[in-house]
Protein backbone atom coordinates (compact mmCIF):
# COMPACT_ATOMS: atom_id res chain seq x y z
CA UNK A 1 0.00 0.00 0.00
CA UNK A 2 2.54 2.01 0.90
CA UNK A 3 4.65 1.75 -2.42
CA UNK A 4 1.72 2.14 -3.97
CA UNK A 5 1.35 5.76 -2.66
CA UNK A 6 5.58 6.32 -3.11
CA UNK A 7 4.68 5.43 -6.68
CA UNK A 8 1.92 7.46 -7.14
CA UNK A 9 3.65 10.72 -5.83
CA UNK A 10 7.34 9.77 -7.40
CA UNK A 11 7.97 8.52 -11.32
CA UNK A 12 11.23 7.51 -10.44
CA UNK A 13 13.17 6.78 -7.46
CA UNK A 14 15.76 9.64 -8.61
CA UNK A 15 12.35 12.37 -8.61
CA UNK A 16 12.04 10.74 -5.09
CA UNK A 17 15.32 11.70 -4.09
CA UNK A 18 15.68 14.97 -5.72
CA UNK A 19 12.69 16.03 -3.75
CA UNK A 20 14.05 14.52 -0.35
CA UNK A 21 17.41 16.34 -1.74
CA UNK A 22 14.86 19.95 -1.90
CA UNK A 23 13.25 18.99 1.32
CA UNK A 24 16.13 18.60 3.63
CA UNK A 25 18.24 21.52 1.23
CA UNK A 26 15.79 23.86 2.23
CA UNK A 27 15.59 23.62 6.09
CA UNK A 28 16.35 26.38 7.88
CA UNK A 29 18.51 24.51 10.58
CA UNK A 30 21.21 22.32 9.51
CA UNK A 31 20.89 18.73 9.14
CA UNK A 32 23.99 16.01 8.81
CA UNK A 33 23.82 12.43 8.15
CA UNK A 34 25.85 9.80 9.07
CA UNK A 35 25.63 6.14 8.36
CA UNK A 36 25.93 3.49 11.15
CA UNK A 37 29.62 3.80 10.91
CA UNK A 38 29.96 7.14 11.31
CA UNK A 39 30.68 7.87 7.73
CA UNK A 40 29.09 11.64 6.86
CA UNK A 41 26.52 10.88 3.94
CA UNK A 42 25.08 14.56 3.66
CA UNK A 43 25.13 17.34 4.51
CA UNK A 44 22.87 20.74 3.96
CA UNK A 45 23.44 24.36 3.04
CA UNK A 46 22.08 25.65 6.43
CA UNK A 47 24.95 23.31 8.20
CA UNK A 48 27.67 24.93 6.33
CA UNK A 49 26.17 27.84 6.53
CA UNK A 50 26.54 27.57 10.50
CA UNK A 51 29.11 25.93 11.20
CA UNK A 52 31.43 27.88 8.39
CA UNK A 53 32.68 24.16 7.02
CA UNK A 54 32.78 23.26 3.15
CA UNK A 55 30.74 20.03 1.82
CA UNK A 56 33.82 18.54 0.38
CA UNK A 57 35.59 19.17 3.90
CA UNK A 58 32.95 16.90 5.32
CA UNK A 59 30.91 14.78 3.00
CA UNK A 60 32.45 11.13 2.59
CA UNK A 61 34.92 11.64 5.73
CA UNK A 62 34.52 9.65 9.16
CA UNK A 63 33.34 11.73 12.52
CA UNK A 64 36.00 9.59 14.04
CA UNK A 65 38.32 11.39 12.09
CA UNK A 66 37.12 14.78 11.53
CA UNK A 67 37.07 15.09 15.68
CA UNK A 68 40.45 13.64 16.01
CA UNK A 69 41.86 16.50 13.07
CA UNK A 70 39.79 19.09 14.83
CA UNK A 71 37.28 19.96 11.81
CA UNK A 72 34.61 19.46 14.45
CA UNK A 73 35.19 20.14 18.29
CA UNK A 74 32.45 17.87 19.77
CA UNK A 75 30.45 14.89 17.73
CA UNK A 76 27.02 14.63 18.71
CA UNK A 77 26.94 12.26 16.20
CA UNK A 78 30.02 9.68 17.80
CA UNK A 79 27.65 10.08 21.45
CA UNK A 80 24.86 8.80 20.23
CA UNK A 81 26.36 5.79 18.05
CA UNK A 82 28.33 4.97 21.54
CA UNK A 83 25.24 5.80 23.81
CA UNK A 84 22.80 4.56 21.31
CA UNK A 85 20.06 6.80 22.16
CA UNK A 86 19.89 10.71 21.32
CA UNK A 87 21.67 13.12 22.39
CA UNK A 88 21.22 17.14 22.80
CA UNK A 89 24.65 19.43 22.97
CA UNK A 90 25.20 23.30 22.97
CA UNK A 91 28.39 23.71 20.41
CA UNK A 92 30.25 26.74 19.34
CA UNK A 93 31.66 26.89 16.15
CA UNK A 94 34.16 28.47 14.03
CA UNK A 95 32.03 30.88 12.60
CA UNK A 96 31.35 32.40 16.37
CA UNK A 97 28.04 30.88 16.10
CA UNK A 98 26.62 29.58 18.95
CA UNK A 99 24.12 26.33 17.81
CA UNK A 100 21.84 23.35 20.21
CA UNK A 101 23.00 19.98 18.49
CA UNK A 102 20.40 16.93 18.53
CA UNK A 103 21.87 13.82 17.17
CA UNK A 104 19.12 10.80 16.87
CA UNK A 105 20.03 7.47 15.74
CA UNK A 106 18.24 5.08 13.40
CA UNK A 107 17.51 1.49 13.82
CA UNK A 108 17.07 -1.29 11.57
CA UNK A 109 14.66 -4.31 12.84
CA UNK A 110 17.35 -5.85 14.19
CA UNK A 111 18.91 -3.36 16.93
CA UNK A 112 21.64 -1.80 14.48
CA UNK A 113 22.03 1.65 13.67
CA UNK A 114 22.15 2.46 10.24
CA UNK A 115 21.75 6.34 10.61
CA UNK A 116 22.19 8.95 12.52
CA UNK A 117 20.79 12.00 11.91
CA UNK A 118 21.79 15.48 13.43
CA UNK A 119 19.78 19.26 13.69
CA UNK A 120 21.59 22.02 13.99
CA UNK A 121 19.87 24.88 15.31
CA UNK A 122 21.38 28.57 15.24
CA UNK A 123 20.67 30.17 18.52
CA UNK A 124 22.79 32.36 18.20
CA UNK A 125 20.37 35.44 18.47
CA UNK A 126 18.54 33.78 20.58
CA UNK A 127 21.71 33.65 23.17
CA UNK A 128 22.41 37.21 22.13
CA UNK A 129 19.04 38.25 23.11
CA UNK A 130 19.33 36.57 26.58
CA UNK A 131 22.42 38.15 27.20
CA UNK A 132 21.45 41.78 26.16
CA UNK A 133 18.27 41.25 28.58
CA UNK A 134 20.63 40.01 31.31
CA UNK A 135 23.06 42.96 30.82
CA UNK A 136 19.52 45.29 30.66
CA UNK A 137 18.05 44.43 33.58
CA UNK A 138 21.70 44.69 35.54
CA UNK A 139 21.76 48.16 34.15
CA UNK A 140 18.22 48.85 35.61
CA UNK A 141 19.17 47.02 38.92
CA UNK A 142 22.32 49.14 39.18
CA UNK A 143 20.79 52.49 37.88
CA UNK A 144 18.15 52.10 40.49
CA UNK A 145 20.65 51.53 43.32
CA UNK A 146 22.79 54.42 42.66
CA UNK A 147 19.44 56.57 42.27
CA UNK A 148 19.46 55.31 45.89
CA UNK A 149 22.30 56.06 46.75
CA UNK A 150 22.24 59.54 45.35
CA UNK A 151 19.07 60.82 46.64
CA UNK A 152 18.14 58.39 49.51
CA UNK A 153 21.50 59.44 51.46
CA UNK A 154 20.16 59.34 54.87
CA UNK A 155 16.86 58.48 54.35
CA UNK A 156 14.82 55.91 55.64
CA UNK A 157 13.32 54.29 52.66
CA UNK A 158 13.81 51.48 50.63
CA UNK A 159 12.50 50.76 47.27
CA UNK A 160 13.45 46.60 46.67
CA UNK A 161 10.45 44.97 45.60
CA UNK A 162 8.52 46.29 42.03
CA UNK A 163 5.67 47.74 43.61
CA UNK A 164 7.53 49.87 45.58
CA UNK A 165 9.84 50.80 42.71
CA UNK A 166 6.90 51.77 40.70
CA UNK A 167 5.72 54.22 43.39
CA UNK A 168 9.22 55.46 43.43
CA UNK A 169 8.91 56.31 39.51
CA UNK A 170 5.64 58.38 40.41
CA UNK A 171 7.67 59.85 43.10
CA UNK A 172 10.65 61.04 40.99
CA UNK A 173 8.39 62.09 38.66
CA UNK A 174 6.54 64.71 40.79
CA UNK A 175 9.71 65.76 42.99
CA UNK A 176 10.94 68.90 40.82
CA UNK A 177 7.08 69.75 39.44
CA UNK A 178 6.66 71.63 42.78
CA UNK A 179 3.02 70.32 42.67
CA UNK A 180 0.59 69.60 45.71
CA UNK A 181 1.27 65.81 46.32
CA UNK A 182 -1.29 64.08 48.60
CA UNK A 183 0.38 60.47 49.73
CA UNK A 184 -2.19 58.05 50.99
CA UNK A 185 -1.55 54.32 52.74
CA UNK A 186 -1.91 52.97 55.76
CA UNK A 187 -0.12 53.80 59.27
CA UNK A 188 2.98 52.70 59.21
CA UNK A 189 3.97 52.46 55.22
CA UNK A 190 6.44 55.05 55.12
CA UNK A 191 4.49 58.35 53.91
CA UNK A 192 7.06 60.69 55.71
CA UNK A 193 10.00 58.82 54.17
CA UNK A 194 8.58 59.17 50.82
CA UNK A 195 7.84 63.16 51.41
CA UNK A 196 11.61 63.65 52.86
CA UNK A 197 12.45 61.94 49.18
CA UNK A 198 10.42 64.46 47.23
CA UNK A 199 11.71 67.25 49.25
CA UNK A 200 14.83 66.10 48.41
CA UNK A 201 14.72 65.58 45.14
CA UNK A 202 12.78 68.97 44.45
CA UNK A 203 13.85 72.68 43.57
CA UNK A 204 13.51 73.16 47.39
CA UNK A 205 15.94 70.57 49.09
CA UNK A 206 17.92 73.78 50.00
CA UNK A 207 15.04 74.98 52.15
CA UNK A 208 13.72 73.65 55.39
CA UNK A 209 11.27 70.35 55.65
CA UNK A 210 8.56 71.04 58.19
CA UNK A 211 6.88 68.00 60.18
CA UNK A 212 3.45 68.76 60.99
CA UNK A 213 1.48 65.87 63.16
CA UNK A 214 -2.13 67.22 62.43
CA UNK A 215 -3.66 64.38 64.58
CA UNK A 216 -1.31 65.19 67.22
CA UNK A 217 -1.72 69.03 67.98
CA UNK A 218 -4.36 69.70 70.81
CA UNK A 219 -6.92 71.77 68.67
CA UNK A 220 -6.88 74.83 70.71
CA UNK A 221 -3.23 74.81 69.67
CA UNK A 222 -3.72 74.18 66.56
CA UNK A 223 -3.89 77.43 64.68
CA UNK A 224 -1.12 79.00 66.67
CA UNK A 225 0.79 76.32 66.10
CA UNK A 226 0.72 76.33 62.16
CA UNK A 227 0.50 80.32 61.57
CA UNK A 228 1.57 81.87 64.94
CA UNK A 229 0.57 84.32 66.69
CA UNK A 230 1.22 88.13 67.90
CA UNK A 231 2.44 89.29 71.13
CA UNK A 232 -1.23 90.33 73.45
CA UNK A 233 -2.73 87.98 70.97
CA UNK A 234 -4.56 85.76 74.13
CA UNK A 235 -2.91 85.53 77.86
CA UNK A 236 0.88 84.02 77.98
CA UNK A 237 1.55 85.57 74.74
CA UNK A 238 4.64 87.96 75.41
CA UNK A 239 6.07 88.18 72.05
CA UNK A 240 5.76 87.62 68.69
CA UNK A 241 6.03 84.06 67.35
CA UNK A 242 6.51 82.85 64.26
CA UNK A 243 4.34 79.63 63.08
CA UNK A 244 4.92 76.20 60.97
CA UNK A 245 4.11 77.94 57.88
CA UNK A 246 6.48 80.61 58.13
CA UNK A 247 9.37 78.12 59.12
CA UNK A 248 8.77 76.59 56.28
CA UNK A 249 8.74 79.58 54.11
CA UNK A 250 10.76 78.76 50.36
CA UNK A 251 10.84 75.01 51.55
CA UNK A 252 8.54 72.42 52.39
CA UNK A 253 5.39 71.87 55.00
CA UNK A 254 4.81 68.07 55.55
CA UNK A 255 0.98 67.98 56.84
CA UNK A 256 1.04 64.20 58.24
CA UNK A 257 -2.58 62.82 59.81
CA UNK A 258 -4.26 65.64 57.13
CA UNK A 259 -7.56 63.84 57.98
CA UNK A 260 -7.74 64.40 61.58
CA UNK A 261 -7.31 68.27 60.79
CA UNK A 262 -10.58 70.11 62.55
CA UNK A 263 -13.17 71.68 60.17
CA UNK A 264 -12.66 75.00 61.28
CA UNK A 265 -9.45 74.52 60.49
CA UNK A 266 -9.89 72.89 57.63
CA UNK A 267 -11.57 75.79 56.43
CA UNK A 268 -8.40 78.44 57.36
CA UNK A 269 -6.06 75.85 55.95
CA UNK A 270 -7.94 76.12 52.40
CA UNK A 271 -7.83 79.67 52.71
CA UNK A 272 -3.78 79.76 52.78
CA UNK A 273 -3.81 77.57 49.82
CA UNK A 274 -5.71 79.82 47.76
CA UNK A 275 -4.13 82.82 48.93
CA UNK A 276 -0.57 81.85 49.48
CA UNK A 277 -0.66 84.02 52.59
CA UNK A 278 -1.52 83.52 56.30
CA UNK A 279 -2.16 85.71 59.33
CA UNK A 280 -0.63 85.21 62.75
CA UNK A 281 -3.19 84.76 65.51
CA UNK A 282 -4.18 88.69 66.78
CA UNK A 283 -2.41 89.99 63.85
CA UNK A 284 -3.42 92.47 61.26
CA UNK A 285 -1.36 92.05 58.17
CA UNK A 286 -0.72 89.20 55.47
CA UNK A 287 2.27 87.28 55.35
CA UNK A 288 3.17 86.68 51.63
CA UNK A 289 4.16 82.27 51.42
CA UNK A 290 6.15 80.06 49.11
CA UNK A 291 5.75 76.83 50.38
CA UNK A 292 5.32 73.61 48.94
CA UNK A 293 2.46 71.56 50.62
CA UNK A 294 3.02 67.43 50.92
CA UNK A 295 -0.16 66.38 52.63
CA UNK A 296 -0.46 62.56 53.96
CA UNK A 297 -3.21 60.81 55.07
CA UNK A 298 -4.38 56.99 56.24
CA UNK A 299 -7.87 58.07 55.77
CA UNK A 300 -9.96 57.73 52.98
CA UNK A 301 -10.71 61.79 52.36
CA UNK A 302 -13.45 61.29 49.50
CA UNK A 303 -15.31 58.92 51.95
CA UNK A 304 -14.68 61.86 54.44
CA UNK A 305 -16.26 64.20 52.00
CA UNK A 306 -19.42 62.04 51.42
CA UNK A 307 -19.64 62.09 55.07
CA UNK A 308 -19.28 65.66 55.34
CA UNK A 309 -16.49 65.37 57.32
CA UNK A 310 -13.68 66.87 55.24
CA UNK A 311 -14.43 69.55 53.06
CA UNK A 312 -14.99 68.90 49.45
CA UNK A 313 -12.91 72.08 48.17
CA UNK A 314 -9.86 71.36 50.60
CA UNK A 315 -9.64 67.86 49.02
CA UNK A 316 -9.80 69.36 45.97
CA UNK A 317 -7.07 71.65 46.41
CA UNK A 318 -4.72 68.94 48.41
CA UNK A 319 -5.39 66.08 45.84
CA UNK A 320 -3.49 68.18 43.26
CA UNK A 321 -1.20 64.98 42.25
CA UNK A 322 -2.76 62.03 44.92
CA UNK A 323 0.33 58.90 45.01
CA UNK A 324 -1.01 55.87 46.80
CA UNK A 325 1.70 53.52 48.68
CA UNK A 326 0.96 50.29 48.99
CA UNK A 327 1.49 47.99 52.33
CA UNK A 328 4.16 45.96 53.22
CA UNK A 329 2.04 42.96 52.88
CA UNK A 330 2.09 43.95 48.55
CA UNK A 331 5.65 44.79 48.59
CA UNK A 332 7.03 41.91 50.28
CA UNK A 333 10.50 42.18 48.40
CA UNK A 334 11.11 45.09 50.63
CA UNK A 335 10.74 43.24 54.31
CA UNK A 336 13.96 41.24 54.02
CA UNK A 337 16.19 44.56 53.07
CA UNK A 338 14.44 46.32 55.98
CA UNK A 339 15.52 44.10 58.36
CA UNK A 340 18.80 44.08 56.87
CA UNK A 341 18.88 47.48 57.42
CA UNK A 342 17.41 47.87 60.61
CA UNK A 343 19.75 44.79 62.05
CA UNK A 344 22.49 46.89 60.92
CA UNK A 345 21.46 49.97 62.67
CA UNK A 346 20.77 48.95 65.55
CA UNK A 347 24.17 46.67 65.64
CA UNK A 348 25.90 50.00 65.19
CA UNK A 349 23.95 51.78 68.33
CA UNK A 350 24.59 48.69 70.82
CA UNK A 351 28.11 47.07 69.12
CA UNK A 352 26.32 43.79 68.46
CA UNK A 353 26.56 41.20 65.51
CA UNK A 354 22.63 39.93 65.58
CA UNK A 355 21.71 38.82 62.43
CA UNK A 356 17.98 36.70 61.51
CA UNK A 357 18.44 32.99 60.56
CA UNK A 358 17.00 31.75 56.78
CA UNK A 359 13.80 30.67 58.16
CA UNK A 360 13.22 33.67 60.51
CA UNK A 361 13.41 35.81 57.37
CA UNK A 362 11.06 33.42 55.49
CA UNK A 363 8.84 33.52 58.28
CA UNK A 364 9.16 37.73 58.27
CA UNK A 365 8.41 37.71 54.84
CA UNK A 366 5.39 35.49 54.83
CA UNK A 367 3.74 37.47 57.59
CA UNK A 368 1.33 40.01 56.70
CA UNK A 369 2.58 43.11 59.00
CA UNK A 370 -0.71 45.19 59.98
CA UNK A 371 1.60 47.73 61.30
CA UNK A 372 3.72 47.65 58.07
CA UNK A 373 7.21 49.20 58.40
CA UNK A 374 6.49 50.38 61.70
CA UNK A 375 5.96 47.27 62.83
CA UNK A 376 8.81 45.75 61.21
CA UNK A 377 11.30 48.30 62.80
CA UNK A 378 9.59 47.41 66.16
CA UNK A 379 9.51 44.04 66.05
CA UNK A 380 13.80 43.92 64.60
CA UNK A 381 14.73 45.87 67.66
CA UNK A 382 12.85 44.28 69.72
CA UNK A 383 14.25 40.53 68.54
CA UNK A 384 18.19 42.50 68.62
CA UNK A 385 17.50 43.31 72.64
CA UNK A 386 15.94 40.45 73.54
CA UNK A 387 17.52 37.55 71.72
CA UNK A 388 19.70 35.40 73.98
CA UNK A 389 22.31 34.22 70.91
CA UNK A 390 23.49 36.31 67.32
CA UNK A 391 21.70 34.47 65.41
CA UNK A 392 17.80 35.12 65.47
CA UNK A 393 15.94 32.17 65.22
CA UNK A 394 12.01 32.13 63.94
CA UNK A 395 10.89 30.62 66.92
CA UNK A 396 11.93 33.93 68.70
CA UNK A 397 10.00 35.96 66.93
CA UNK A 398 7.12 37.79 68.47
CA UNK A 399 4.13 35.94 66.11
CA UNK A 400 2.85 32.72 64.55
CA UNK A 401 4.39 32.48 61.13
CA UNK A 402 1.23 32.89 58.09
CA UNK A 403 2.88 30.14 56.24
CA UNK A 404 1.20 29.91 52.87
CA UNK A 405 -0.09 26.58 51.42
CA UNK A 406 3.30 25.38 49.58
CA UNK A 407 4.81 24.72 53.51
CA UNK A 408 1.85 22.09 53.83
CA UNK A 409 2.06 19.18 56.39
CA UNK A 410 1.87 15.63 55.31
CA UNK A 411 -1.31 15.30 58.00
CA UNK A 412 -3.00 17.39 54.43
CA UNK A 413 -2.65 14.62 52.34
CA UNK A 414 0.00 12.97 49.65
CA UNK A 415 2.49 15.70 48.65
CA UNK A 416 4.16 15.76 45.37
CA UNK A 417 8.05 15.94 46.85
CA UNK A 418 9.25 16.83 43.68
CA UNK A 419 7.20 19.88 43.19
CA UNK A 420 7.56 21.49 46.37
CA UNK A 421 11.25 20.68 45.75
CA UNK A 422 11.23 23.09 43.08
CA UNK A 423 9.37 25.37 44.87
CA UNK A 424 11.57 25.60 47.57
CA UNK A 425 14.83 25.70 44.99
CA UNK A 426 12.56 28.85 43.22
CA UNK A 427 12.31 30.72 46.41
CA UNK A 428 15.43 30.77 46.82
CA UNK A 429 16.31 31.69 43.36
CA UNK A 430 14.10 34.53 42.96
CA UNK A 431 14.78 35.80 46.39
CA UNK A 432 18.76 35.92 45.13
CA UNK A 433 18.03 37.64 42.07
CA UNK A 434 15.66 39.99 43.77
CA UNK A 435 18.42 41.22 46.60
CA UNK A 436 21.69 41.17 44.12
CA UNK A 437 20.21 42.42 40.58
CA UNK A 438 23.02 40.47 39.04
CA UNK A 439 22.43 36.62 37.60
CA UNK A 440 26.34 35.99 38.19
CA UNK A 441 26.41 37.49 41.69
CA UNK A 442 23.01 35.69 42.48
CA UNK A 443 24.08 32.51 41.21
CA UNK A 444 27.36 32.69 43.04
CA UNK A 445 25.78 33.73 46.20
CA UNK A 446 23.90 30.06 46.10
CA UNK A 447 26.58 28.27 44.60
CA UNK A 448 25.22 27.59 41.58
CA UNK A 449 26.57 28.47 38.26
CA UNK A 450 24.90 31.69 35.98
CA UNK A 451 23.67 28.70 33.04
CA UNK A 452 21.91 26.84 35.65
CA UNK A 453 20.55 29.61 37.45
CA UNK A 454 19.13 31.12 34.60
CA UNK A 455 17.91 27.85 33.32
CA UNK A 456 16.20 27.18 36.60
CA UNK A 457 14.78 30.20 36.91
CA UNK A 458 13.23 30.32 33.65
CA UNK A 459 11.73 26.25 34.28
CA UNK A 460 10.47 27.75 37.39
CA UNK A 461 8.61 30.79 36.01
CA UNK A 462 6.69 28.67 33.71
CA UNK A 463 5.66 26.79 36.77
CA UNK A 464 4.45 28.77 38.98
CA UNK A 465 3.77 32.74 37.66
CA UNK A 466 1.04 30.96 35.01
Amino acid sequence: MAQEKINRMFGSLQEAYDWLRAIVDSSYDGIFITNGQADTLWVNPAYLSISGLREENVVGRNMWDLEREGVIDQSGTLIALTQRKPVTLEQTFRTGKQALITSTPSFDGHGNIVMVVTNVRDMTDFYDLQVKYQEAQERYHTEIELARQRVLDGADLIAADPNTLAVLRQVEKVAMLDATVLLTGETGVGKEQFARFIYKNSIRREGRFITVNCGAIPPALIESELFGYDKGAFTGAVRDKMGLFELANCGTLFLDEIGDLPLDMQVKLLRVLQERSIKRVGGMRDIPLDVRIIAATNRDLAEMVQNKTFREDLFYRLNVVPISIPPLRERRGDIIPFADAFVEELNKKYGFKKQFTTSALQAMEEYDWPGNVRELKNVVERMVILSQGDMIRASELPFRPQWTPRHRALEDGPIDLHLETARFEYHYIQAAYEKYGSVRVAAASLGMDPSTFVRKRKRYQGMFQK
